[in-house]
């Protein structure tokens, strides 16, 4: 079976800093200061060049999402999170179309169990000059019972979940307005709320992968715990027979949200 295989520096990734487990270590995106690299910033946003970039032969980058460190996406107000999506795709959308990229990776890890190390809440851009993008996703992975629809924007669970269980998808027809790209951010933000305070009591830590082909863009929102050792040895992906339950306790939660 194809894979991407890239070298990680080790000895560049010995030398990070942990915040998530290790709360006394300073953070370092709360010392603005001393940021270096910065490329762009935007009501309190940051886009600068990842010190440690542990990935051979790619560029990386972090998107810092506000001041606070100790707030996250269910926190920010609704203006917040809309310019913050916005701000993100944007630049995504530059790395993209530079020419110096065959793909670039945008996604956000939160929790313990989500690969991240820094508390503070912040995205990721990760830019590879030659990689095989056909093997990212599978379209099928984000079809499933729908739970809302806004503004040409879908917001499912996926029937063929990527790694297994519950898994979230947000997916516009196109983001051509504002309109849609403000119900990309809604569908992210009540993913998020979602997971982090109704999902369930263990889940502390969840991914956002964004995704895109055939200039459709794909979102999907992934709560993470001990990742099934089905998965990681037999590639079996496990659906739960709670799907349709799920689905509807999520629109009954959040109805009233839905059609603001």
């Amino acid at each position: 079976m194809p894979i991407n295989l890239i070298d990680f520096n080790t000895s560049i990734g010995q030398q990070k800093p942990e915040s998530i487990i290790h709360k006394d270590t300073a953070c370092p995106f709360c010392d603005r200061k001393s940021l270096t690299g910065i490329i762009a910033e935007e009501a309190g946003m940051i886009l600068l060049k990842n010190k440690y970039n542990v990935i051979e032969g790619a560029d990386q980058f972090v998107l810092i999402e506000s001041r606070s460190c100790h707030a996250d996406m269910p926190d920010y107000t609704r203006e917040q999170m809309r310019r913050l999506i916005g701000f993100g795709l944007h630049h995504w959308r530059i790395m993209l179309e530079s020419g110096r990229y065959q793909e670039v990776v945008f996604f956000k890890n939160y929790g313990p169990l989500s690969g991240g190390t820094i508390r503070h809440p912040h995205m990721q851009l990760i830019g590879f000059p030659k990689i095989d993008k056909e093997l990212f996703f599978r379209p099928e992975e984000f079809k499933g019972p729908v739970i809302a629809r806004k503004a040409g924007v879908e917001l499912s669970l996926s029937e063929a979940p990527r790694v297994g269980f519950w898994e979230l998808n947000v997916v516009p027809e196109a983001l051509n307005s504002q309109d849609s790209v403000d119900a990309l951010a809604d569908f992210i933000q009540f993913s998020v709320d979602y997971l982090m305070h109704h999902f369930h009591s263990r889940c502390q830590s969840y991914n956002i992968f964004f995704y895109h082909a055939d200039r459709q863009v794909y979102v999907k929102i992934m709560p993470r715990f001990a990742t099934s050792p089905m998965f990681i040895g037999y590639n079996i992906h496990f659906r739960p027979t709670n799907l349709l339950e799920t689905a509807e306790k999520i629109k009954a939660l959040y109805l009233n949200k839905f059609q603001e």
